[in-house]
């Protein structure tokens, strides 16, 4: 019998009685998703206070992506040679005090230092919490189970825009961090008294040229994607960076398969409906995180919305997925993930093709609309897609699958948002020049007498222009993600279907 099954028996927890330490789990993990995106909305309030610029506050966000994607790796054999309860409770007091501390930060050095004090246990908290859900949950009930869970992965990131933008607005934006101290330290407790116990493991000597790779591979990488776009795709410092992160990924690999106590165990890529998962997250991780990155900026850039305006139309969205998700888990219990995936991608296709055709005077109501349609099928189809992957591995090998989970959910949206970012800037770029070809400026309107009116009515007519050229870029990147969402849709048809393949009852679950 696997260990990981051993734990499940000793917990006494398989069986009636999850869904309550399910509810604790996910809220301590809402609040560190949470902090992936709302933190975005007080960028431009942070850069002000601080008096930095551009370029020096964008380290707050990177510096907590670095570290994520450094932790995420060890958090695995830290479960199993702790406990998973005492590093969850650990964690989430740890992701209380570093919050405290980004809240009362003083400059923008001590804000970063706090962010990444702040991001060590972030990155382990996602990674324990799906662990420990395999652990405790019948496997009858893991598709409903994962619906729970989805809410914190899927829902947290939506509801950041909003939640930052009302407190930067119109409270304070320290509040966004100091917010999660009364979480953390409530959900520790109510987790202690409530988390059955989860018994250490054998977990042998830690891998450490094994943990150096990984870090070292998925620091650099995801550096060049962060700061890519403002040295350069071509840079000398972007190039051997992303040279620097394959080379040391390649190495993990190389030292993980000849290792007795490997840190992530890389034979779970052999369980071809886990990577096949995996494939498909990446699409929707992109595709989610484009619409929570390149929407707002719209809204706000084309327009004329603030903050909290912004936030509040991108609400609608998250409350259907918080409905779906949970429906979306029932299904996978009773029909397996093949018919909600397929369907799922099918309407994200839809909706990504309407909304290539978005302009700067698109109404506020059919732009809801969009993004409802497109958060109808991301709700169906994302936790199906996740559970059917995860349920598909050993159980014994359940900690690096959902290690390398939440390392390709990170990884694919940062790559993919950059890669979009990329080729935006270049159609800008193409089409302002096509644009700016077009404009004779002896045909512009004035709007006074003289120089005067004539240069306000030159600014009006390139800052209306400039507008159209985002609006038909964004148009463009649009139309990339739904070919991505189109090409998806014949992967989920790999997926398992029926009840059996719900359960998790194929041979790969068998100890």
């Amino acid at each position: 019998m696997s260990t990981a099954t051993e734990s499940r028996a000793d917990s006494g927890t398989a069986g009636a009685g999850w869904g309550l330490p399910l509810v604790v789990l996910v809220a301590g993990m809402f609040m560190s998703v949470l902090d992936t995106s709302i933190v975005n909305v007080a960028i431009p309030e942070m850069q002000n206070i601080f008096g930095v610029t551009a370029d020096d506050i964008e380290w707050i966000a990177t510096s907590y992506t670095l570290v994520l994607g450094v932790v995420v790796p060890a958090s695995a054999w830290l479960s199993n040679r702790f406990g998973m309860k005492l590093v969850y409770n650990v964690s989430l007091l740890a992701f209380a005090a570093g919050s405290a501390l980004c809240g009362v930060a003083w400059n923008l050095d001590s804000m970063i230092a706090f962010r990444v004090l702040q991001a060590i246990p972030g990155g382990v908290l996602p990674v324990v919490t799906l662990s420990m859900l395999y652990l405790i949950v019948p496997k009858e009930k893991i598709g409903t189970a994962m619906g729970l869970y989805g809410l914190g992965i899927i829902v947290a990131p939506a509801v950041g825009p909003t939640l930052g933008g009302y407190l930067v607005e119109y409270v304070d934006w320290r509040l966004i961090f100091l917010i999660n101290v009364p979480i953390g330290v409530l959900g520790a407790v109510a987790a202690w008294f409530v988390l059955p116990r989860f018994p250490a493991q054998p977990a042998g000597r830690f891998d450490v040229f094994g943990f150096l790779t990984i870090a070292t591979g998925l620091s650099a990488l995801l550096l060049a994607l962060s700061e890519g776009q403002s040295w350069g795709w071509t840079a000398y410092e972007t190039v051997i960076l992303i040279i620097l992160g394959i080379v040391c990924l390649a190495l993990f690999v190389v030292i993980e398969m000849g290792v007795d106590n490997p840190l992530l165990d890389v034979r779970v890529f052999l369980v071809w409906p886990y990577t096949n998962s995996l494939l498909l997250i990446s699409v929707l991780s992109v595709g989610l995180f484009s619409v929570l990155f390149y929407i707002p900026v719209y809204l706000q850039s084309a327009r004329g919305l603030g903050a909290f305006e912004a936030g509040l139309l991108l609400m609608p969205q998250a409350l259907v997925m918080a409905v779906l998700m949970p429906i979306a888990g029932r299904l996978y219990d009773r029909i397996g993930a093949r018919i909600p995936a397929v369907i799922g991608l099918l309407i994200m296709t839809w909706a990504g093709y309407l909304m290539q055709d978005l302009t700067a005077v698109t109404s506020q109501g059919e732009i809801v609309a969009l993004l409802c349609l497109r958060a109808l099928g991301t709700g169906l189809c994302m936790m199906p897609i996740m559970t059917n992957g995860i349920s598909a591995v050993p159980p014994s090998i359940v900690g690096s699958a959902s290690a390398f989970n939440n390392v390709v959910q990170r990884v694919s949206a940062a790559l993919g948002l950059a890669a979009l970012t990329a080729f935006m800037t270049i159609q800008q770029a193409q089409l302002s020049a096509d644009r700016g070809g077009m404009v004779d400026p002896s045909m512009m309107p004035s709007l006074g007498q003289g120089q005067t009116g004539q240069m306000l009515g030159t600014m009006a007519i390139y800052q209306q222009t400039a507008t159209q050229v985002y609006v038909s870029a964004l148009d463009d990147v649009m139309f990339l993600t739904t070919i991505m969402t189109a090409v998806a849709v014949v992967l989920a048809l790999f997926l398992g279907s029926g009840r059996k393949a719900a359960a998790g009852s194929g041979p790969a679950m068998v100890d």
